[in-house]
């Protein structure tokens, strides 16, 4: 019993394929993983915890050292002299040309009327619209992949049939000899079912060409390499569960509409006062007394109002200028989903039409087949020729084709349809 278990243990695991067949799914996901713009988004982070941070910093004391050296052409002097005065023997000072002068100024904001926080504010409004940028680029190869991906898809199901049409077409040959032993057919009958036999097999070296280089691009486009053997995961025929636009172009516009309105809030905080502390420490020749002509130290500390009434000159302008930015980027998105509900309305249209052509593709082959069938029959009787013979089976062939060509497209638009709402 226990040896019975185990040869049917051995006989699973060998008749299961050892390698799980690649998604399309699986091939979104890594494509996105090797594209190299996928590192952007740790840089735009990381540049914007740095413009943070400085944006922060306008809080700390802002501490300003200085120093200057000067030789004045005149100082400032008594307009009269002591002894007419009759103030004889006192010396009235003088300061000297030359003057020296170092300070340490120290500026403390206490309110700035929210210019630090709309700064962050912006600054994380613009990270947000690089982020967004980023995710329509990486969306993007999404259809890159599917065009690869499907028509890989195409060439295996156009190869599978190729080796059908050979094999069919080999039997004819081996039929058409044994006619040709029986004297109802001759050289030529066969050589006409030969030459489609090598025509075939040199539309299969084509094809295979074409597969492995879709799978060449396939594997650069995931950071992979895929065996030439390897079979791609044929994905099911469903459509969108919903039509809702979810594509990333929406999120980009509104966080260009929320980076244009933190833009606003900046000429606000511009027209607000500022309030801050200052301390000044200095050293110099003269010091705060003009009269006295030596090094001294000195300090003047006190409250200081500032508000730069400029912007309110230009500030109208200003709002108007972010609205119309605003109305311009609302434009684009409406023109951005009119684009993609026609896209829809285009792709369910083809969508439709492969439908209904399946509809009638079986039955075409079906009767292909019976007439295919019935040239046989008269070739054995010897009232067909080998050419009409290969003409009937290029037309079943070409009826199955058409059937793989519509079921792929079917597929193909399918999955155009789900990228054009983002339901991938």
């Amino acid at each position: 019993m226990r040896r019975k278990a185990i040869s049917v243990f051995l006989a699973l695991m060998l008749g299961s394929p050892v390698f799980a067949q690649l998604s399309i799914e699986e091939c979104y996901s890594k494509a996105q993983a090797n594209y190299p713009l996928i590192r952007q988004y740790g840089l735009i982070e990381k540049t914007k915890e740095y413009n943070l941070q400085n944006a922060a910093r306008g809080y700390l004391p802002q501490i300003t050292v200085s120093a200057q050296a000067t030789y004045q052409s005149d100082v400032t002097k008594l307009p009269f002299n002591a002894a007419d005065l009759g103030l004889s023997g006192i010396e009235i000072p003088t300061v000297s040309q030359d003057q020296y002068k170092a300070t340490l100024d120290v500026n403390q904001t206490i309110w700035d009327g929210g210019a630090i926080r709309s700064q962050r504010q912006t600054l994380r409004a613009e990270a947000d619209v690089e982020q967004k940028n980023l995710d329509v680029s990486l969306y993007a190869v999404n259809e890159r992949v599917n065009q690869v991906y499907f028509g890989i898809l195409l060439a295996d199901a156009q190869i599978r049939q190729n080796q059908l049409l050979q094999k069919e077409l080999e039997r004819n040959c081996h039929q058409v000899e044994t006619y040709i032993d029986n004297g109802v057919a001759n050289q030529s009958d066969l050589d006409a079912i030969r030459v489609e036999l090598l025509k075939a097999k040199q539309s299969e070296v084509q094809l295979r060409h074409t597969r492995n280089a879709y799978l060449t691009m396939l594997g650069q486009l995931i950071g992979e390499k895929i065996d030439e053997g390897e079979e791609l995961q044929k994905p099911e025929v469903l459509l969108p569960l919903s039509m809702d636009n979810n594509r990333p172009e929406l999120a980009l516009y509104d966080a260009q509409i929320r980076h244009l309105e933190a833009q606003q809030n900046r000429i606000t905080a511009g027209l607000m006062p500022r309030l801050g502390l200052f301390v000044t420490g200095g050293y110099g020749k003269p010091g705060l007394n003009m009269l006295e002509n030596s090094f001294k130290a000195y300090y003047l500390a006190g409250v200081k109002l500032t508000w730069n009434i400029g912007g309110f000159y230009t500030q109208r302008n200003d709002r108007e200028k972010i609205r119309t930015n605003i109305r311009s980027v609302e434009t684009q998105r409406d023109a951005f989903l009119f684009n993609t509900e026609l896209e829809v309305t285009q792709r369910n249209a083809i969508i439709g039409k492969y439908r209904e052509q399946l509809k009638y593709d079986d039955e075409i082959i079906r009767l292909q087949r019976s007439v295919r069938e019935a040239s046989e029959v008269k070739m054995a009787n010897g009232t067909l020729s080998g050419t009409e013979l290969t003409r009937d089976i290029h037309a079943e062939q070409a009826a199955v084709l058409d059937k793989i060509f519509h079921e792929m497209q079917l597929l193909s638009e399918i999955y155009n349809l789900k990228y054009a709402i983002n339901e991938l």
